[in-house]
């Protein structure tokens, strides 16, 4: 029997982040200016990002981008992850299934968020900016972006969605701790805050509202720009190590997966999961089956359309072609946490629009069912987002045992749950709800979404 724990050496973390657009024959659909809806760029788009980060997410070629030895230092501290083979869980499921899970929690920021938080704080730093401001749906991204500034000595001011700041206040203290600024959105302190507040005073906020207000915080101020968790290409392309450290990990084991399965809120644990194994696909090199989980609270991928639409509820962001559910779609205060976004990556959603993947959405109530089972197996308590991906696992492992295939399953496990305690309380106590919008509510948000 193989090792539970399949670890590499610090000379086997990726020296080089992988571009996947390098390889899909349809690219990604250029971001839009919001105001004349044509393509953005650089020079639009280094008023509000790092020059840097705006080549990497203009790139769609270069198939290899360098990673800086300042940012493959700072991941010395928490990687290689471990590719983990769940027996436990396979036990416990009676399947013949193999399952095995990429752990991205054991860090501080308890989450995949801190290897594009890193890379974005450096080349901030590089070009030598006061601060960088952010939103943060649960939490993860703004505490690992509190750390990476505070290790490159940046400001980090970070507006929180509303409904996670006040269930998750041990979150907000530990950004805090780190240096950041932590206010929750919608705030009186932007105009794009104000104007919401106004008109919907009693929301619990929303990340595309969160990011409105970042965004509105960093051009107003000289020597700030606005970073982003997810979505973006070059949040994607940084993201790219979970995979690539993954396949270097099956190879060593000598095992290939034959579906590959990641959470999916703005894309980038699922993104960066894939990468190196989608390319293999669209190469003719391989197969897989990709499989994203959602909630169906926020079902951009499994409910939503094709159509470019603006990433923040303000409306000062550029218009990315994406799925979506519209950008006027507040999420209800459920605990899927940072997956309580409106749209989806570029490069995801045109790959599941092409027929490169697949999409599947569950309930709150399941999506904890299964965390439960996989805690008690594993001896991890997933983050809610997480789960989603544990669910969609364990799904698989059941139509295994069902069909006595014995097929390798592998998941991203993107964080942990201990901040997230409120979320299972409720869960135990059985007062956990499943709000799913109804057809006319989607319609109504889809409605906005505006024609380009």
């Amino acid at each position: 029997m193989e090792n539970y724990r399949t670890y590499l050496t610090e000379e086997e973390i990726p020296t080089h982040y992988y571009n996947l657009r390098a390889d899909m024959p349809t690219k990604p659909a250029p971001l839009l200016n919001p105001g004349t809806h044509q393509p953005m760029t650089k020079d639009e788009l280094v008023g509000v990002f790092c020059e840097e980060l705006v080549d990497q997410e203009l790139d769609n070629d270069t198939r290899f981008i360098e990673i800086p030895e300042e940012v493959r230092d700072y991941y010395k501290n928490y990687r290689p992850s471990p590719l983990v083979r769940a027996y436990n869980l396979e036990k416990k499921l009676g399947t013949p299934a193999k399952i095995y899970f990429k752990f991205e929690g054991n860090n501080t920021s308890g989450s995949h968020k801190l290897n594009s938080a890193v890379a974005q704080a450096y080349y901030a730093k590089k070009q030598g900016l006061k601060g960088v401001t952010t939103e943060t749906g649960a939490g993860q991204w703004g505490t690992a972006m509190s750390m990476a500034c505070s290790y490159f000595g940046l400001e980090c001011d970070v507006y929180m969605v509303k409904v996670s700041y006040e269930q998750k206040p041990f979150r907000r203290e530990v950004m805090r701790t780190y240096g950041a600024n932590v206010t929750a959105s919608p705030s009186n302190t932007t105009e794009v805050g104000k104007r919401l507040l106004e008109e919907f005073p009693d929301t619990t906020g929303s990340l595309g509202c969160a990011i409105s207000e970042a965004v509105e915080s960093a051009v107003t101020r000289d020597g700030y720009r606005y970073v982003l968790g997810s979505v973006l290409n070059l949040v994607l392309l940084h993201q790219s190590v979970i995979g690539l450290e993954s396949k270097t990990a099956f190879e060593k084991i000598g095992v290939k997966p034959d579906i590959i399965i990641g959470c999916t809120g703005g894309g980038s644990n699922l993104g960066g999961l894939i990468a190196p194994f989608m390319g293999e696909k669209l190469r003719g090199e391989a197969d897989y089956r990709f499989i994203g989980a959602e909630p169906t609270s926020c079902p951009s991928f499994t409910r939503g359309v094709f159509a470019y639409d603006f990433a923040d509820t303000g409306h000062v962001c550029p218009l990315a072609k994406m799925y979506t559910i519209g950008s006027g779609y507040i999420p209800a205060p459920n605990h899927a946490g940072g997956l309580r976004f409106h749209g989806m990556s570029p490069i995801l959603s045109q790959l599941y629009h092409d027929g490169m993947m697949e999409a599947v959405a569950y309930k709150q109530t399941e999506v904890f069912e299964a965390a439960e089972t996989f805690a008690n197996a594993e001896g991890i308590l997933p983050a809610p987002e997480s789960s989603h991906a544990i669910k969609a696992a364990i799904e698989e492992a059941l139509k295994c045992k069902e069909t006595g295939e014995e097929k390798v399953i592998f998941f991203g496990l993107s964080g942990t749950g201990y901040f997230d305690l409120k979320a299972y309380e409720q869960y135990n106590d059985g007062t956990m709800n499943d709000y799913t919008p109804t057809d006319e509510e989607l319609a109504e948000a889809i409605a906005t979404v505006p024609e380009v």
